[in-house]
């Protein structure tokens, strides 16, 4: 065996020692840091891993010592636990069969003052007192003297009871609770909030500056947001109505037939919900759908064309729609198919209330910025380049138009039909020189023929006597109507042949061979059509009997038959 506390193995218990036998609460268990022979002091230090409640030897069997008896066992002793580091040299009392009276051996540095319980303010293998501060847990009591756990108490308040609001948000405080600090604002009135969440801030005086606004608009937040709420349902149902009256409801409407007077445009190629939109942005209905559903209500409501209409204020949607049916409102501008273009300036003057001739000069010399077509005036001989293109229609040329306007929207019409029908091709194929000659043979088939039924074969007897291997005509059409354009008349009775041939005229066909330099009058779709696809025949002929028939011949004895067969109609009428 080494020294004592050295060897491999512990010494056996006596029975005079503190810790033989279950002695740990009744006050005489060693205090942690002490030998195992009461107050004997060990020659070397202690295990520092004492203090956590590790065993000192892990080959000697001990119960586990308990730290808060060793501190009462301290407190009532005067013990203190030992420095582990210590390594000052100690002098080894020798075991000599009895106990120690508790007597420790005399240490280096005896002298210095040890600190009383409680004021050791911590170290290394110091204990700390756990239970020297308010409102810490009591030090634990022996087996014998521990009271019953209290029992559990039920929460002090009632979960079915409501609790009541505090926050500012909701109570609406404008001002801080009662007892909080006031401070002085230093830089106006709303800049910053009192707060009472530390007392003990730096800034002194239970004052904390704040980092928001005021909360004392607390009610006018909820008023705000109130009305919020309030608008944004209100937004909800009004557009919900208006959906419901859009899809379901019925459309606003005025009631009756109106009153006043006020004129109004429907362009070409306008359908129902555009013609709507014109009336409702003259005033004449009130709404779209109004117009729509009377539009489809009528069965003639889809035949509404384009054109000037003379309606009222304010009227029902039925009303509109029955009054642009009847003719009586349409207050176009009407171009008959065959009209020339003399014809057409008069009628424009008197429309616009002009002075007679106004229109004649305007197209004379801004004839060329109305839109004609490259081809439209080639020949230096041509009249009026105009004859031709002012196509024959209903156009809507409001009182306050200027004569240019009109003009332009007739030849833009007449473009328009001429591109469908690709005049270009057809005139090839007629062994025509231009686009023009097409048109020139519409208008002498429209003046020539009274009646559309005769159309496609005068258009045949045009195309025969423009033949200059013809023997009947020699090339020459001799058309009445080529004079009385010169004239610029209308008469069966132009004079006798001979004195016809002496007119010296490029439009005269009864003295030049082929077409006239340009077109006589506006033909209309009938005749154009007829110039591009005329019956196939013999004739070089006709004279119309009566209107519902038109004799053609092939020979001048023919054609001299039916003349005298005309003559017996006309003395018998």
């Amino acid at each position: 065996m080494t020294e004592y506390g050295r060897g491999p193995r512990p010494e056996p218990w006596h029975p005079e020692d503190p810790l033989y036998g279950d002695q740990g609460w009744g006050g005489h268990q060693a205090a942690h840091g002490q030998g195992q022979y009461e107050g004997q002091q060990q020659p070397y230090a202690q295990d520092p891993y004492a203090q956590q409640g590790y065993q000192q030897d892990p080959y000697e069997p001990q119960q586990q010592q308990d730290p808060y008896a060793q501190q009462q066992y301290q407190q009532q002793h005067g013990g203190f636990p030992q420095d582990p580091y210590a390594q000052q040299p100690q002098q080894h009392p020798q075991y000599d069969g009895g106990w120690d009276t508790g007597q420790q051996a005399a240490m280096p540095y005896a002298a210095q003052q040890q600190p009383q319980y409680g004021e050791n303010p911590g170290g290394y293998d110091e204990q700390a007192d756990y239970y020297g501060t308010p409102g810490a847990y009591p030090p634990p009591q022996p087996p014998g003297q521990r009271e019953e756990p209290a029992q559990r108490q039920g929460p002090d308040w009632d979960p079915e009871e409501p609790q009541e609001e505090t926050h500012p948000f909701f109570t609406g405080a404008d001002e801080p609770a009662e007892g909080r600090g006031s401070r002085t604002r230093s830089r106006g009135d709303d800049s910053y909030d009192d707060h009472d969440d530390d007392p003990g801030d730096s800034r002194g005086g239970g004052e904390r500056r704040g980092k928001g606004k005021k909360k004392k608009r607390g009610g006018c937040a909820c008023l705000v947001i109130s009305l919020v709420l309030v608008g944004g349902l209100g937004g909800v149902a009004y557009f919900g109505y208006s959906y419901y009256q859009s899809k379901f409801g019925d459309a606003p409407d005025f009631a009756g037939e109106g009153s006043g007077r006020v004129e109004v445009e429907i362009p070409e190629g306008a359908y129902g919900n555009e013609i709507a939109n014109i009336l409702k942005k003259a005033g004449v209905v009130k709404s779209v759908d109004a117009f729509i559903s009377a539009q489809e209500a009528n069965p003639k409501g889809k035949s509404l064309q384009a054109g000037v209409y003379l309606l009222k204020k304010e009227m029902s949607g039925d009303s509109a729609v029955a009054l642009m049916l009847n003719p009586k409102s349409q207050n176009a501008l009407v171009i008959p198919e065959g009209t020339t273009t003399i014809g057409i300036y008069a009628a424009i003057d008197k429309r616009l209330e002009l002075k007679k001739g106004t229109t004649a000069e305007v197209a004379k010399t801004k004839a060329e910025s109305l839109g004609l077509p490259k081809w439209a005036d080639a020949d230096p001989a041509i009249k009026d380049p105009l004859e031709g293109f002012l196509f024959p229609a209903a156009y809507a040329v409001p009182k306050e138009a200027k004569p240019e306007d009109a003009l332009k929207k007739m030849v833009a019409r007449a473009n328009k039909e001429y591109e469908k029908l690709d005049l270009e091709k057809n005139a090839k194929e007629q062994k025509l020189e231009s686009p023009r000659d097409i048109i020139t043979v519409a208008s002498l088939v429209q003046e020539e023929g009274k009646y559309k039924h005769d159309f496609d074969k005068v258009a045949r007897v045009v195309y025969n006597r423009l033949k200059p291997a013809n023997l009947e005509t020699v090339g020459r059409l001799e058309f009445d109507s080529t004079v009385n354009y010169i004239r610029a008349e209308s008469t069966l009775d132009v004079g006798a042949v001979d004195d016809l041939r002496k007119i010296d005229d490029p439009y005269n066909t009864y003295s030049i061979r082929g077409l006239p330099p340009g077109p006589i009058t506006n033909p209309g779709a009938d005749a154009l059509q007829s110039a591009i696809s005329p019956a196939d025949g013999p004739w070089y002929y006709f004279v119309s009997v009566t209107q519902d028939k038109t004799l053609f011949a092939v020979t001048n004895e023919e054609h001299e038959a039916n003349r005298r067969k005309y003559a017996e109609s006309k003395a018998d009428q």
